[in-house]
């Protein structure tokens, strides 16, 4: 006896080409939201890594009792190009090391942690005051220059989606979202 094939099992062209049309309009939909949502999840990362930084020097600052140092790697103003923080044993905000393969040796600085570079097209800079290049913590705790300032990190151009971190002019950061202008 012959055995007919069952057609009924399957999809038509049509079946599928409708399918395919919904998932496409459905992905394109999508696709937008979920770039805006990867962009505020590294702005929102990169913040905290600055405010981590700092809360960092400060504590190292207070328990080692020497000045603890966050350079700027990058241009004057312009800190996406990373930062590291360093014990500074001489206070002049420069990591000193006299190159020899022996860390942190009691005549020169220490470096505690780096931080890497900003993604492409994100931006971290200083207003107009002492922290342009760097922030520095007293063994009080109390940061070295006794004015705040206050970092706009930014994708772009647009100042909705940035983060402002606030330095007091004790030397303690706050995030906060929004600034009033990005590079």
């Amino acid at each position: 006896m012959y055995n007919q094939p069952d057609y009924t099992k399957g999809f038509t062209l049509l079946e599928l080409m409708v399918t395919i049309a919904i998932v496409g309009i459905l992905v394109g939909i999508a696709i937008p939201n979920f770039t805006s949502i990867i962009i505020i999840n590294r702005l929102t990362t990169s913040a905290n890594e600055l405010v981590t930084a700092l809360n960092l020097a400060r504590s190292e600052a207070i328990k080692r009792g020497i000045q603890v140092t966050v350079r700027n790697k990058g241009p004057s103003t312009q800190w996406e190009s990373g930062w590291d923080v360093f014990v500074d044993i001489n206070g002049n905000e420069t990591l000193n090391d006299n190159g020899n393969a022996t860390l942190c040796e009691a005549t020169e600085d220490c470096l505690l942690r780096t931080y890497a570079a900003l993604p492409n097209g994100y931006t971290l800079r200083t207003g107009s005051s002492s922290y342009d290049d760097y922030a520095a913590y007293l063994p009080s705790g109390l940061s070295n220059v006794s004015v705040g300032d206050t970092f706009r990190l930014c994708h772009g151009s647009e100042t909705t989606t940035s983060r402002a971190v606030t330095i007091n002019s004790l030397g303690r950061a706050r995030v906060s979202t929004g600034t009033t202008s990005c590079p």
